[in-house]
Order: structure tokens, then C-alpha cells, then sequence
């Protein structure tokens, strides 16, 4: 399974959410500190959403220490709503169906996101359970908005 894991950052370092989605199971489970628990259709339509508003030209993911079931990934990019540049460090596991990703948990500091992110404010309250849960509730909003949206146009 390391290579699927491989194959999984190589189509996000190339921003190929098409890709990425294709290696997942239909019953997904993918969770992360900012979006919380998302299945199915909404967890791939958050990397369709991420990979098509990845605007900065210095965006890079690096995928080290892959095994059979995990990976530590860095992302290096600028947050679109305060032109900051984040790097956030990640440690990823996954299990598997099928010979497909049928779980995917995404770990990373919340608090140090938010101090790069967001600057005094996320240093202040990026560490809170009130900043995690309105943080979740923000990106399941525009995953909402993005979902119908998609649905328009078809």
C-alpha cells in the first residue's frame, strides 16, 4: 500500500484531485483538525475543492517516511485569506479496501497552523475547542457552497 500512499502526494504535489479521489474508496473516511470528519462524496469534493483553489505559485507538498499505512507530509503554501505563509507538518494514517483508502486520518498542530495562518488572533485562540469548532464549521460551510455549486453546473 506505500505505493498507492506514493501515488496519492505525487497527484497532490501536481494539485490532481481527480487523481488523488481515484484512490479512494467509495465508502471514504478522511478526518483533520479543520475539517473534522467528512465521508464519501464530501471528502473527495474537499480535495476537488482545495486543488482548484490553489492559486499560489509557491504551493509545494513534500511526503516523507512512507510505510504501509502512514506518511508525515509538509504543505508549504500562502493562506488565501491573509496572504500569510503557512507550513504545516502533518502525519497521516491510513487503512485500506479493496486496494483502495478507505480511512484516511489527517494529524496536525492545530495552535501552530493557526500562528502561521492567521498570526496574533490564531496564536491567541488556535489552541481553543471554540477556535477548532468554528474553524470546522467555516470549511464544511464552503465545502457546502463548493458541493452545490458543482451541482449547478452539471
Amino acid at each position: 500500500m506505500k505505493d498507492l500512499i506514493t501515488k496519492f502526494y505525487s497527484a497532490f504535489q501536481q494539485l490532481d484531485a481527480n487523481k488523488m479521489t481515484s484512490l479512494y474508496h467509495k465508502d471514504i473516511v478522511f478526518e483533520d483538525p479543520a475539517f473534522g470528519v467528512l465521508e464519501g462524496e464530501r471528502a473527495r469534493a474537499m480535495w476537488q475543492m482545495l486543488c482548484e483553489s490553489q492559486k499560489d505559485k509557491n504551493f509545494k507538498v513534500e511526503a516523507t517516511n512512507i510505510t504501509e499505512n502512514s506518511a508525515h507530509w509538509e504543505a508549504f503554501y500562502t493562506f488565501s485569506k491573509t496572504g500569510r505563509n503557512v507550513h504545516n507538518k502533518i502525519d497521516a494514517t491510513f487503512e485500506f479496501k479493496d486496494s483502495l483508502i478507505i480511512k484516511h486520518m489527517d494529524d496536525f498542530n492545530l495552535h501552530n497552523w493557526a500562528k502561521q495562518a492567521i498570526g496574533f488572533k490564531g496564536w491567541l485562540l488556535g489552541g481553543t475547542n471554540f477556535f477548532k469548532n468554528k474553524l470546522q464549521s467555516q470549511t464544511n460551510y464552503l465545502l457546502d457552497k463548493y458541493i452545490d455549486k458543482k451541482k449547478l453546473s452539471r
